[in-house]
């Protein structure tokens, strides 16, 4: 069923305009009486009714709502070190589908793309419509933000102050099933460059009170790695 993020729901009904009414429209050719759903984007689905469609505006009748089904319940937060080329769009969108809540591009020290502020700013731009469109597909009831990029430490001491960061280094480490579970709410992923993390780095993360993860003995590349992290988080957390 088609489903539309909007910022305000009224409680009986709802106009939408601007790309979402032309798109209703123009490109899925609905009708009156024809369903859709309307997301808060904080996790409550509306299940709407399409009423009249009126050249630019779409009128929807609010028939029922209830909490997204399809939100997980751990809140995983992906620091992504940045990857070269597009990679990181994958990254996005296959992230947003498997259930992150948030994504933070990070600078490590072996990355390979070092983008300038305005390049990242261009590219955030980007990777947020590819997260809301993904959430759109996948049914999502948020919409994950992808926020501004920090560099490596940064992003340990803030990943430290907001619960437990799994670090996924290609030397090994744990496996994820003997360090997430059903009750684990809150999670930090940390997923490095084409190159992966420098040993100065692991330690770093150590000391920070990181969990050194492993994703099995074969070293995946850098868009590989969070879908992998993520499917099997989502599944030690009975949210896959």
């Amino acid at each position: 069923m088609p489903r539309f993020f909007i910022d305000y729901i009224p409680e009986e009904r709802a106009i939408l305009t601007g790309p979402d009414a032309h798109h209703i429209a123009k490109s899925l050719r609905m009708r009156p009486g024809e369903p859709l759903i309307l997301c808060d984007s904080i996790g409550t689905d509306y299940n709407c009714e399409i009423e009249q469609i009126d050249g630019e505006t779409v009128t929807v009748k609010v028939l029922n709502f209830c909490r997204s089904v399809s939100e997980p319940s751990v809140f995983v937060t992906l620091y992504q070190a940045f990857p070269k080329a597009d990679k990181m769009d994958a990254v996005v969108q296959k992230s947003v589908e498997l259930g992150v809540s948030r994504i933070v591009p990070m600078l490590s020290e072996r990355c390979v793309s070092r983008p300038d502020e305005k390049a990242v700013k261009k590219k955030a731009d980007r990777w947020q419509k590819i997260a809301e469109e993904a959430a759109k597909q996948s049914g999502r009831g948020v919409i994950p933000q992808v926020s501004p990029s920090l560099p490596f430490r940064a992003a340990i001491q803030e990943a430290e102050k907001a619960g437990e960061i799994l670090f996924f280094y290609e030397g090994g480490g744990e496996h994820i099933s003997a360090l997430v579970g059903p009750k684990t709410q809150k999670l930090s992923l940390f997923i490095g460059p084409e190159g992966g993390f420098a040993e100065a780095e692991v330690r770093f993360a150590q000391e920070h009170g990181a969990k050194i993860a492993t994703l099995g003995p074969r070293i995946l590349r850098t868009e590989t790695a969070p879908i992998a992290a993520l499917a099997a988080i989502m599944l030690a957390t009975d949210n896959l």
